[in-house]
């Protein structure tokens, strides 16, 4: 089957989903879901679908095993959704793509901070401080030059 055709497939299958889980799917257990990517085989008979699931790791199972049992009703959705000859079997799999960008974008946030806080100057003693001399605001003019004349 062409590449593009597949595409196409995949992402009815991924829009599908997540309107379903979204809007329809009335289980406590399914919070915090987003459904990042969907993959279907060539033959257009088993699609993975990769969720991810914030929250712990007794949450994530409880969710993924609601989806599992939510399927057949999912299925049906897509079904009214694609025309094709077979609708695909769904597989539910844990996405950790999302969760673990999170934990190095946090890493990395961190490290920017220590190396903030070890680069910073320390603030000037009052022993290291040096009166300058005040300069109106309109002082721009050095001392023994002349004023710019205006001509016209």
């Amino acid at each position: 089957m062409k590449p593009f055709r597949l595409e196409r497939v995949a992402e009815v299958v991924r829009r599908v989903v997540s309107q379903t889980v979204l809007l329809e799917l009335n289980d406590p257990r399914i919070r915090h879901v987003t459904i990042t990517r969907a993959e279907v085989t060539p033959d257009l008979q088993h699609a993975r679908v990769y969720v991810s699931i914030m929250g712990s790791e007794q949450e994530q199972r409880e969710c993924l095993e609601a989806l599992r049992k939510a399927r057949g009703y999912i299925q049906h959705k897509l079904a009214q959704q694609l025309t094709t000859r077979y609708i695909p079997t769904l597989q539910f799999r844990l996405d950790k793509g999302v969760k673990n960008s999170f934990e190095v974008a946090a890493i990395l946030r961190r490290e920017q901070e220590a190396q903030e806080k070890s680069a910073a100057p320390a603030p000037p003693s009052a022993s290291e401080v040096v009166a300058q001399p005040c300069r109106s605001e309109g002082s721009d003019v050095q001392e023994g030059a002349s004023p710019p004349s205006s001509r016209e």
